[in-house]
C-alpha cells in the first residue's frame, strides 16, 4: 500500500505535468491564433481559412466562427459556407440571430441583396427582450459594416423594451454612418442623462469634427448645443459641453464667458476656469488668460484656486510682455511691480521659484537693472532646504544675469557650480551648452566647439540638437577663415542679441555683410537679424529675411528653421493662419528629417486638417484581431481600429 508521503509526491507530480500541458496547449493556441490573424489581415484566406475552423472548433467564439465564414467568402466558397452554417444551425438548441445574419451576408456577398434584406430583418424579429441581446446583434451587424441594419436593431429594441433608450450605442452608429443631426440628437440625450457621460460625448464629436472634412458638424452642433443651453437653463450638462466645444475650437472668450455664467450658478467653478486659462496660455491668447485668472482673484482668498490664480496670472503677464515684441518698457515696470508686490504677498518660497526667476530676467534683460535682478535671485537661493533642480533654475538665470553685466567669470563659476550638482540630467546637459556658449561668445571657439562636440549625445534631443547646430556653425565658419575675424564679429552681435542690445546687434550684422560679402554667413546673418525683428516686433522685416533664407538658401542648415519661425511669425504675430499652415506643410514635405517635423505635423493639422500628410502612414495599418472590419476611407479606418484623435 502506497505511503501519505509518495501518494502526495505523485500527486504533486501529476499536477505539474497537467499544468505545464495546459499553459503549453494556451501558448500553442495563442500562436495559432495569431497566425490566422495575421494571414486575415494580409488577405490570405486560404491559409487563414482552416486555422479559424480549428481554432472554432477548440474554443467556441463566435468571433472565431465569423472570421471563418469570412474567409470562405471571400474565397467564393459560398456552398461550403453554407454548409458549415447549416452545420451550426442543426446544433443550436433555438434559433439565434446571428445565424440569419450570417445567412444574409452570404447572399448579400452573392448579389442577392432583397434575400439578404429578408434574413436580416428575420434576425431583428428573432432578438429577445433583452437589452444585450440587442446589442449583441446590432454588433454583428456593425462588424458587417451594415449600419442601417443596426441602427434598425436599436430603435426596435428602444420599441420593444421600455426604459431603455439604446442613446450612446445609436450614437456610435450615427458616426459611422455620418449621420451627424441624428448623432447630435442622440448625444445631446446622452448628456441630458448624466454629467459622468460627457466624456463619451466628447470622444464621439472629436471623432466627428476630425472625419467631417467639409466642417459641417460643427455648426450644427453649435447650433443645436445652444438651442438646448436655452431651453433647458436647469441641465448644466449642456452648459459643460458648450464651454468644451468653445475651448477645441480655441474660442476662449466664448467660453470663458460660459465659464462664468456656470459658475455664477453653481459657484464652484474655480477649478474649470483656471484650466480654461492654462489651454489660453498654451495657445498663446494672453489677454483671455488673464482676463480667466482675474475672474478667479475677484471670488477671493477663499476659494481654494486664489493662490494659483495670483501666481499663474502674473506668469501669463510676463510671458504676455516678453512675447510681444512691441512693448514698451513703461510697461515693463509696471509689471515688475505686480511681481514684488505678488511675491510679498505669495512669499518667497519653492512654489514660487518660477516667478522669482521671471522677476529676475525681467528687471535684468527688460528693465537693465542687473543689481536688483541679483539681489532678487539671491534671495530665491536663500530659501531653506531648497530642492537642487529649483536652486538650479535660480543660479543659472543668475548666471545668465551676471553674463548681461558684463561678468564673463562670475558666470562661468556659477554655470560650473549648476554643471557639477545635475551632472546626470537634462538640466545640467543645457548649462553646458549655456557655458559653452558664453566661451563662443567670448570668442573660445576651439574649446567651445570640443564642449559641444560632447554634448551632441545628450538624452536632451532639443540640447543635442543646439549643441550640434553650433558646433556645426563654428567648425565651418573657422575653417574658412583662418583669422576667424569673421566668426569673431558674428559671436559678438550674437552676444548683444543675448543682451537685448538689438540696434547694436543689427548694425555690426549690416558691418559684418559689408566688410565679409564673401563670406558663407549670408544665411546666419539673415537669420539673426529676423530673429531680432521678430522681437522687436517689425515682424515684417522679419517675415523678409526669412523668405530670403528659404529662397536663396533652401539647401542650407537654417531653411527649416526659417519655416518654422516664420510660420510662428504668421500664426502667433500676425494671425494669419492660411500662410502659417503653408510654411508647416512646406518643413513636412521638403523637409521630412526636420526636428520641428512633429511640432510642424501638429499644427498644421489643427490650422488645416488634409489627410495624407506625411507620417500618417500609421493609418493605413490593417486591424488586429478584434473583429472590425475594413473600411473605406483613411480616417474612418483610424476611427474603427480604435484611434480616436
Amino acid at each position: 500500500m502506497m505511503s501519505c508521503s509518495v501518494r502526495y509526491f505523485v500527486t504533486v507530480l501529476m499536477f505539474v505535468f497537467l499544468a505545464s500541458g495546459a499553459a503549453g496547449q494556451v501558448r500553442i493556441d495563442q500562436t495559432t491564433t495569431e497566425l490566422a490573424a495575421r494571414y486575415f489581415s494580409e488577405g490570405d484566406f486560404q491559409r487563414a481559412a482552416p486555422l479559424y475552423k480549428d481554432i472554432y472548433a477548440a474554443s467556441g467564439n463566435s468571433l472565431y466562427f465569423r472570421r471563418y465564414i469570412q474567409c470562405l467568402a471571400e474565397l467564393g466558397e459560398f456552398g461550403e459556407a453554407e454548409n458549415e452554417l447549416r452545420r451550426e444551425i442543426r446544433k443550436s438548441k433555438q434559433p439565434r440571430p446571428e445565424w440569419n445574419i450570417y445567412e444574409g451576408y452570404l447572399l448579400k456577398r452573392q448579389n442577392l441583396t432583397r434575400e439578404a434584406r429578408e434574413k436580416y430583418l428575420g434576425a431583428i424579429a428573432l432578438i429577445p427582450a433583452n437589452a444585450a441581446a440587442y446589442i449583441n446583434t446590432a454588433s454583428i451587424f456593425i462588424q458587417w459594416q451594415e449600419y442601417e441594419m443596426a441602427e434598425r436593431v436599436f430603435l426596435t429594441g428602444r420599441e420593444k423594451i421600455p426604459g431603455v433608450t439604446f442613446h450612446s450605442e445609436l450614437a456610435q452608429v450615427y458616426l459611422y454612418l455620418r449621420n451627424y443631426s441624428r448623432l447630435i440628437e442622440e448625444l445631446l440625450e446622452v448628456v441630458r442623462a448624466s454629467e459622468s457621460n460627457l466624456p463619451l460625448a466628447q470622444s464621439y464629436l472629436n471623432s466627428a469634427m476630425y472625419m467631417d472634412i467639409e466642417n459641417d458638424i460643427r455648426e450644427e452642433f453649435r447650433t443645436a448645443l445652444l438651442r438646448k443651453v436655452q431651453a433647458e437653463p436647469e441641465v448644466t450638462n449642456f452648459n459643460r459641453l458648450l464651454i468644451w466645444f468653445f475651448l477645441q475650437e480655441k474660442q476662449f472668450s466664448a467660453a470663458l464667458r460660459q465659464s462664468v455664467a456656470l459658475d455664477r450658478r453653481t459657484g464652484g467653478e474655480e477649478m474649470q476656469i483656471l484650466n480654461l486659462a492654462r489651454m489660453a496660455l498654451n495657445n498663446r491668447n494672453y489677454a483671455e488668460a488673464e482676463a480667466a485668472f482675474s475672474y478667479v482673484l475677484s471670488k477671493g482668498k477663499e476659494n481654494p484656486a486664489w493662490a494659483q490664480a495670483y501666481s499663474q496670472k502674473l506668469h501669463a503677464g510676463y510671458l504676455r510682455y516678453t512675447g510681444s515684441g512691441t512693448a514698451h518698457r513703461d510697461s515693463a515696470a509696471i509689471l515688475s511691480g505686480e511681481f514684488e508686490e505678488g511675491l510679498e504677498v505669495l512669499g518667497y518660497n519653492a512654489q514660487n521659484v518660477s516667478l522669482i526667476r521671471e522677476w529676475g530676467h525681467l528687471l535684468a534683460f527688460y528693465l537693465g537693472d542687473t543689481v536688483k535682478a541679483i539681489a532678487v535671485l539671491e534671495k530665491g537661493l536663500a530659501i531653506p532646504a531648497l530642492r537642487p533642480p529649483l536652486s538650479g533654475e535660480l543660479k543659472t538665470e543668475l548666471a545668465d544675469v551676471y553674463v548681461l553685466a558684463g561678468d564673463p567669470w562670475e558666470a562661468t563659476l556659477l554655470y560650473s557650480q549648476v554643471i557639477d550638482a545635475h551632472r546626470d540630467n537634462a538640466l545640467g546637459d543645457q548649462v553646458k551648452l549655456k557655458k559653452a556658449r558664453l566661451g563662443y561668445y567670448l570668442g573660445q571657439f576651439s574649446w567651445a566647439k570640443a564642449q559641444l562636440d560632447v554634448l551632441k549625445a545628450s538624452t536632451s534631443k532639443l540640447t543635442a540638437n543646439d549643441a550640434m547646430e553650433l558646433a556645426l556653425f563654428i567648425g565651418d565658419h573657422a575653417d574658412q577663415d583662418s583669422t576667424e575675424e569673421a566668426l569673431g564679429m558674428f559671436a559678438q552681435a550674437d552676444l548683444l542679441f543675448f543682451r537685448h542690445e538689438d540696434q547694436e546687434a543689427l548694425a555690426l550684422l549690416d558691418t559684418l555683410s559689408h566688410r565679409f560679402p564673401w563670406h558663407a554667413l549670408g544665411d546666419d546673418i539673415l537669420m539673426r537679424k529676423a530673429r531680432i525683428d521678430e522681437r522687436r516686433g517689425a515682424y515684417a522685416a522679419a517675415v523678409t529675411h526669412l523668405e530670403k533664407i528659404t529662397t536663396s538658401y533652401a539647401g542650407e542648415l537654417l531653411a527649416d528653421d526659417a519655416y518654422f519661425l516664420l510660420a510662428e511669425i504668421w500664426q502667433y504675430r500676425l494671425r494669419d493662419a492660411g500662410k502659417a499652415a503653408q510654411a508647416y506643410r512646406e518643413i513636412l514635405f521638403s523637409y521630412p528629417g526636420s526636428i520641428y517635423v512633429s511640432e510642424a505635423r501638429k499644427r498644421y493639422r489643427e490650422l488645416a486638417p488634409e489627410p495624407g500628410v506625411p507620417g500618417e502612414a500609421e493609418m493605413n495599418s490593417e486591424p488586429g484581431e478584434t473583429g472590425e472590419p475594413r473600411v473605406p476611407g483613411e480616417k474612418e479606418q483610424q476611427f474603427f481600429r480604435g484611434k480616436m484623435p
